[in-house]
């Protein structure tokens, strides 16, 4: 296996009205330990520095639905474990990489009630507000149609953490993907609900919070007039100029949807749907510093192999740019950061076995572009 040195973010951190806060500086360069070459499988990776996975063996039968973050110590990953999904003993997993290692995995939140009940844990999502904590949301209930929103903050990067707390009734936090930081210092939660109904009806909300979290409110994509609506789910936010935001997502429809803000997340337009295919499955996005964004999805109607990546200039017109995997399998709910090296780190489910990380340049991607919606054949 390959390891990459992930090197430190320098974080000062002191409690304020029960947030820890963190100032951060930069990073030095991560150290590439891998070129241009074929990974185990045999596929062509141009793009991938680095590709490992956070731990070999663990106390648990099954992972998924990873988070990833830069901390003032390195990268720190979390992710749901147990038995299976759903099972009352699933809690929350996480590891962190030092000194170009990943830690043996811990067991830092379960859904353990004050009554002894315990229910399972559901999608961690791990965000370093600067000056404010390292926060991790997870979601405590017996399925996603009941569960709650729970945080819980660190002081020391992800070594120990705070009680947990519960959100506000009718907040539940960013349901898969991280949270945005505006310049004015509001939070943006991207969320979702999912409807007791048979079939549930699935809605994209988005949660903001201008005190660090102690209030929220919520904002939801407006109706559109002239189409039925849109189940979706899950949503990732990018950043355009001028402030304008896009949210990318899940749906049953078989392609990712996007709604739009141009005033900070108060207000979004109506749900409409993308040439990028999706086969009801999570998908995560981020704004680049160079000012492309960058899509990690499974690039087809049905299961969840194979896992690409893809790059656009205006959020409309998406490049096939890496196969992350295209073996048989379930290789899913990909999460992503740009470190401040410029490095983008992926972490992602493996087989529901293991949790993958593979770190990109994204000065090596060579886009191609896909005119008829269809995977390039020379990046296969």
């Amino acid at each position: 296996m390959r390891n990459s040195r992930i090197l430190s973010i320098v974080v000062l951190v002191v409690p304020v009205v029960g947030i820890i806060a963190a100032s951060v500086a930069g990073l030095p360069a991560i150290q590439q330990s891998a070129t241009r070459e074929k990974n185990k499988e045999g596929a062509a990776f141009a793009g991938i520095a680095d590709s490992e996975f956070v731990f070999e063996t663990a106390p648990f039968a099954s992972a998924h639905a990873s988070t990833i973050v830069e901390t003032r110590e390195g990268l720190v990953t979390a992710w749901f474990a147990g038995t299976r999904e759903g099972a009352a003993d699933v809690g929350i997993w996480l590891s962190r990489h030092l000194a170009g290692e990943w830690t043996r995995p811990i067991e830092v939140a379960t859904g353990t009630q004050p009554d002894g009940r315990r229910y399972p844990c559901w999608n961690p999502v791990l965000f370093d507000v600067p000056d404010k904590a390292l926060m991790l949301f997870y979601k405590v209930g017996p399925s996603p149609q009941s569960w709650w929103g729970m945080v819980r903050t660190s002081r020391d990067s992800g070594r120990t953490w705070t009680d947990a707390r519960r959100l506000p009734d009718g907040i539940l936090g960013p349901i898969k993907n991280k949270l945005l930081q505006l310049s004015d210092g509001t939070l943006v939660a991207p969320s979702s609900t999912e409807s007791s109904d048979r079939p549930s009806t699935w809605r994209v909300h988005f949660e903001r919070t201008t005190d660090a979290g102690l209030t929220w409110t919520a904002a939801f994509p407006s109706a559109s007039a002239d189409a039925s609506p849109i189940n979706a789910i899950q949503p990732s936010i990018l950043v355009h100029p001028g402030g304008r935001l896009q949210a990318l997502g899940r749906t049953r429809s078989q392609r990712v949807f996007e709604t739009w803000s141009g005033d900070g997340g108060r207000t979004w337009a109506p749900i409409s749907l993308t040439s990028l295919p999706n086969p009801n499955s999570g998908i995560d996005a981020v704004t680049l510093r160079d000012g492309r964004h960058l899509i990690v999805y499974n690039h087809t109607t049905q299961g969840r192999s194979p896992l690409n990546v893809s790059v656009s200039r205006d959020g409309k017109t998406w490049d096939a740019a890496l196969l992350l995997e295209s073996a048989p399998g379930e290789y899913s709910y990909p999460a992503v950061i740009q470190s401040s090296d410029g490095h983008v780190h992926v972490t992602y489910t493996w087989k529901r076995q293991r949790i993958r990380h593979v770190v990109i340049d994204p000065t090596w991607l060579k886009p191609v572009p896909m005119p008829d919606g269809n995977w390039p054949r020379e990046l296969r």
